[in-house]
């Protein structure tokens, strides 16, 4: 019997005809590519900064939640200590809210599309079913849809400001839906985007609502996502349930000592001062893709990133891949036919972008 042969016989059914989620590195290699790209597809910071790691403790194992890690984020989000858990990145923290909510072949999550796709993932992963009460046209949530899954699911997921759309939630419906959900399921509120927006975080309502559980990264505004660092913040008898499922040792010790660096009053200042700078360069890459006639703005500018629609989607982003640029195409994603997504880079990349923009959709102007 064949290695193949075996792993058919041998493979769970639910992940027969499971797609794993396409990330940006499994679309996109450096290697599948001439020159080093200008990295503007995965939501990344543009910015690389400067840490100082100290290699006596490499031998030992690292503490499960080392306590300088989640004092200085619980500091950073005001609330408790006991009210945050450090996993491998905000992903962890999705699938630990799963495996210890979620009863395989039994209960269900729910989420709102188009909107990340690791939530499906994840559940599907763990045989755990999706239901999906999809967005409104303007990308706010559909209350009524919602409401109808009350005693249906367990987990239900809300990205603000949602990812590709950019947009934010309304306070007042996320109010709604942890109303609804008051007592029978809990409303993770995915803020991986947060410190791009103007609108208040949930973090500080967790007394309020205790099935309110809030999902945070330093991968974005903190230009952090190598070193794979995310929290989740909710009440303590959330975190002990989460606890009783996460591996050993989550966080090693270079990304404690990282993340406790970039969660140091220095470290907030310089990630607030770098967001200010990509939140200036958004705006003026949308003013920018705004004067194209072959380009429709699609949804908000929330998170660090813009989303758009052209009819020319794919010979647009094979242009801009010949040229050294990668962006990302969400055309497969419900309502978003036709788009595609930059996320913001530095100065010179976002330059570069929209000369090339500029250049596919205008070639005989540009030439003379």
């Amino acid at each position: 019997m064949s290695a193949q042969q075996l792993v058919d016989k041998l493979l769970i059914e639910n992940l027969k005809a499971l797609q794993p989620y396409q990330s940006a590195r499994r679309l996109f290699k450096s290697d599948d590519l001439a020159e080093q790209p200008g990295w503007l597809n995965a939501n990344e910071s543009p910015f690389a900064n400067e840490y100082n790691l100290n290699c006596e403790r490499l031998n030992r194992y690292p503490d499960c939640q080392p306590a300088s890690v989640i004092n200085a984020y619980a500091s950073y989000a005001g609330v408790n200590k006991d009210q945050v858990i450090c996993s491998r990145g905000a992903d962890e923290g999705i699938e630990l809210l799963i495996r210890a909510f979620c009863t395989p072949g039994q209960d269900k999550i729910l989420i709102c599309p188009p909107t990340y796709g690791m939530y499906a993932i994840s559940a599907e992963t763990f045989n755990v079913g999706v239901e999906k009460a999809p967005l409104k046209a303007d990308f706010s949530l559909d209350i009524s849809a919602i409401n109808s899954f009350k005693d249906k699911v367990k987990l239900v997921f809300i990205c603000s400001p949602n990812n590709p759309t950019g947009t934010d939630v309304a306070g007042q419906q996320l109010t709604q839906v942890l109303d609804t959900f008051a007592g029978n399921a809990l409303v993770v509120v995915d803020e991986a985007y947060f410190e791009f927006s103007q609108q208040a975080s949930w973090a500080g309502k967790l007394a309020q609502y205790p099935n309110l559980v809030v999902l945070r990264t330093l991968s974005k505004a903190f230009a952090l996502a190598g070193i794979r660092c995310g929290f989740t913040l909710a009440d303590n008898a959330v975190i002990q349930a989460l606890l009783k499922v996460i591996a050993p040792y989550p966080v090693p010790d270079p990304v404690a000592q990282i993340a406790k660096q970039a969660l140091s009053s220095a470290g907030i200042s310089q990630m607030q001062q770098q967001v200010s700078v990509l939140n200036d360069e958004k705006t003026a890459l949308s003013i920018e893709l705004g004067k194209i006639s072959q380009i429709e703005l699609v949804g908000d500018t929330a998170a660090n990133f813009i989303l758009f629609r052209t009819p020319a989607k794919q010979a647009l982003m094979d242009y801009l891949v010949k040229n050294g640029l990668i962006i990302r195409d969400q055309s497969r994603q419900l309502a978003l036919d036709n788009c595609l997504r930059i996320s913001i880079g530095n100065p010179s990349q976002n330059q570069r972008l929209i000369e090339l923009i500029q250049q596919f959709f205008t070639p005989e102007q540009t030439a003379s």
